[in-house]
């Protein structure tokens, strides 16, 4: 194994380096949901460690919005209690910092369906910036499920919430798409310099085009496009923001990312573990709309894009949608030569036995939901015609990992033809994202002796040992990001979409055709043996991971 010698951390001033030392304006932080997992687990410490490394104002103040009865002290208590369980900074460690952090939460009990409870809202925020000078800012983040998000936009709206004003007589027709006026009761405003207003959606945003298209139109009721956060906390990682900077500030990289010396790009989301105490939504949504649809189609357009014109986020994600408009929706034809389907039975992870999906709790027994997902992806464009993309998910997988591999074409032979080394192993570049992010690159090298004999050797970056700093919390990241108003690591409307229709018509084309019988691979296995097959008739084999 080879190490790489790194420069001292530098942040790049186009992207990363005044933003990353703002601090955000006061604001509140409206969290509906407050009371379930996603705000315990990782909302909260992420918020509580920007607090405690002093990435927030001093008067930063939280309100949470959820159907249980509690009071203020309630709810600080219940989330002093998970912030010490999940964050990196401890309440325990540093009390008075806790103490000044628990002064900005408070709580408001309604039913998400009740107008009254936002009323309450509207009156306990305006309170808030009298009490702790707010200036009027809302960063509203939607961590309920997904049935609730438009009905709670529409009940903002009703409030005032948003920045908006009741629709009159006088008013021009307006769209998000210049075809016809919107439906709903309410003209968005634009953000001022004076206040702003934004919402963050959790994934899933829809369960298909149709009803993606349909929330996207009732968001944009309330809210402009430029006030929605889509948040994908994928995009919060460290080795998938620093994919545009390992591309484009580095000139060894771009003259060889494309067709002419790429060969094959692999994507891969594994995981150990099986679907938890989330059963009732999985089995509702299954491997195609949990990860590929969002997270691994996200990576994909990363990695394929264009240079943007600049880092700023409009032009980042206009290469984005570039690329997504590039893959073309499979026909039912396609969908069946171009994408694989399993689901893990009974097995072992590590040495311990496990059930199969169908045995899980609230899991039925004759369902054929997908846990395991394999899918071939060609991007219809200049730079990549002919390159394959290789998309592959799991659960009960051997192992947790997640990474990218660019294998380039392989060198020619002749050279080599007299010699031991029969067969030259491709050079492969791999973007390593969880569990231990970093970047490595395998090549060939003679080994030591007076006979020519090869062998492949990796050289590697480890983000940890090479900057001797944590990394931070992705929703850390993206939190931040949002209160200042950088939208660049966040999904826009068009992505979504087009990320929707090319999932829709592999949803489409499963349709059309019964299930494979199921379960189709074993629990501790990397998937079923009909997703090797898919891969060694292309010549090429899944990487070893």
């Amino acid at each position: 194994m080879v190490s790489i010698l790194t420069t001292p951390l530098v942040e790049n001033p186009l992207r990363f380096g005044l933003r990353m030392r703002r601090t955000p304006n006061p604001c509140i932080l409206v969290l509906f949901g407050v009371t379930g997992d996603l705000a315990h687990r990782k909302l909260l410490p992420a918020i509580y460690n920007l607090y405690v490394e002093r990435r927030l104002p001093a008067n930063f103040s939280i309100v949470g919005f959820a159907r249980r009865a509690l009071s203020d002290d309630d709810m600080r208590n219940d989330l002093k209690a998970s912030v010490e369980k999940y964050a990196r900074n401890k309440p325990s460690h540093r009390p008075g910092v806790w103490d000044s952090f628990a002064e900005g939460l408070f709580y408001v009990q309604s039913n998400f369906d009740d107008p009254e409870g936002y009323k309450k809202l509207a009156a306990r925020l305006s309170e808030i910036d009298q009490q702790r000078a707010t200036l009027g800012n809302r960063l509203f983040y939607l961590s309920t499920p997904p049935e609730f998000y438009s009905m709670i936009v529409q009940q903002m709206g009703a409030a005032g919430l948003a920045n908006t004003r009741p629709i009159s007589s006088t008013d021009v027709p307006i769209s998000t798409n210049g075809t016809g006026p919107l439906n709903g009761a309410f003209v968005p405003l634009p953000e001022t310099d004076m206040s702003w207003r934004r919402i963050v959606v959790e994934k899933p945003f829809g369960h298909d085009l149709a009803s993606a298209q349909q929330l996207n139109r009732q968001i944009s009721e309330v809210f402009t496009e430029e006030q929605i956060y889509r948040i994908d906390h994928y995009l919060g990682k460290e080795t998938v923001q620093n994919i545009l900077v390992f591309r484009f500030a580095n000139g060894i990289w771009e003259p060889i990312w494309s067709r002419r010396y790429v060969d094959s790009v692999q994507i891969i989301v594994a995981e150990s573990l099986g679907v938890e105490d989330r059963a009732s939504y999985y089995d509702t949504s299954g491997a195609l709309r949990d990860m590929l649809q969002n997270h691994m189609m996200q990576l994909l357009a990363l990695v394929a894009m264009e240079p943007p014109s600049s880092f700023d986020a409009q032009s980042v994600r206009d290469e984005k949608a570039k690329v997504l408009r590039s893959i073309k929706p499979f026909t039912p034809v396609e969908v069946a030569q171009n994408v694989i389907r399993g689901q893990y039975g009974p097995g072992a992870i590590l040495g311990q036995p496990v059930p199969g999906y169908r045995h899980e709790q609230n899991v039925p027994p004759d369902s054929d939901t997908e846990t395991y997902v394999a899918a071939r992806f060609f991007i219809d464009n200049w730079r990549w015609s002919g390159v394959p993309f290789y998309l592959r998910h799991g659960k009960r997988l051997p192992k947790r990992v997640t990474e990218i591999a660019i294998q380039f074409r392989p060198a020619p032979l002749a050279l080599f033809q007299h010699t031991a080394a029969d067969e030259l192993q491709p050079n492969v570049l791999v973007l390593h994202i969880q569990p231990d992010e970093g970047i490595s690159i395998k090549f060939e090298s003679k080994l030591p002796g007076q006979d020519i004999r090869l062998r492949s050797v990796d050289m590697n970056f480890n983000y940890g040992s090479s900057f001797g700093i944590e990394t931070s919390d992705a929703y850390e990241r993206l939190l931040w990001d949002a209160m200042v108003g950088d939208s660049t690591l966040f999904t826009r409307r068009d992505e979504v979409e087009l990320m929707w229709m090319i999932t829709t018509s592999i949803l489409e084309g499963w349709q059309r055709v019964p299930p494979p019988t199921f379960p189709n691979y074993r629990a501790g296995s990397w998937g079923p043996s009909v997703a090797d097959e898919f891969i060694a008739r292309d010549g090429r084999q899944w990487r070893r991971v």
